[in-house]
């Protein structure tokens, strides 16, 4: 027998009640996914890593405006990426805040947010909100069985290979850097062939 782990990883989130409401109503964590509902709209994206900048350049192509969302007044993305967000007219910073509630009757149009410095709150008015702080893959009943890296992905070696033999990974799983549907889909049809060739190898039928 062969097993072939594809438990994906799920978008850390902020933790707000107000979320469940409103995903899919204007709250959204792939802006390839649903940017393109946003046309000539005012959105935003939490997050100041690579994926946030990557997500906010994104949505240029469609929104209004996209105003980012940072706890910190710098941020934690590579310096290319800083200056290529900070360098696009269509992009604006919130620095130091933090979204505390998100608003909506049925559908967002606005969220409020905190400065963590001062305590003070505002209203941002927007269509769209686009979290990108971060992913955890799903490895959590995984632990202690397979190799991992720091982040919880699991490592995987010539093709689908996982550390122990006859187990095989594919996906979100063990990619932390792609993470589209095409290319869990082609690590997919790695894993299957990888783990057909290792049942022959076996002498399995």
């Amino acid at each position: 027998r062969t097993v072939i782990v594809s438990t994906g990883a799920r978008s850390k989130m902020l933790g707000l009640e107000s979320e469940r409401r409103f995903m899919g109503r204007g709250l959204s964590t792939c802006a390839t996914c649903d940017g393109f509902f946003f046309s000539d709209q005012p959105i935003a994206v939490v997050g100041g890593g690579d994926s946030a900048m990557e997500e906010a350049l994104f949505l240029t192509r469609f929104a209004e405006k996209v105003t980012v969302i940072h706890r910190r007044d710098t941020l934690r993305a590579s310096k290319i990426m800083q200056e290529r967000a900070q360098k696009n007219d269509k992009i604006e910073f919130l620095w130091d805040s933090v979204p505390v509630e998100l608003e909506g009757d049925g559908r967002l149009d606005g969220i409020r947010v905190r400065n963590v410095k001062s305590g003070e709150e505002s209203r941002l008015d927007i269509s769209g909100l686009f979290v990108a702080i971060g992913h955890v893959p799903n490895t959590a009943i995984l632990a202690g069985h397979l190799d991992m890296d720091e982040a919880g992905y699991l490592r995987t070696h010539d093709g689908a290979k996982t550390s122990v033999e006859g187990v095989f990974a594919c996906g979100d799983v063990q990619d932390h850097v792609y993470r589209q549907a095409i290319t869990a889909a082609g690590s997919g049809c790695m894993a299957a062939i990888d783990a057909e060739r290792w049942l022959e190898s076996v002498g399995t039928d």
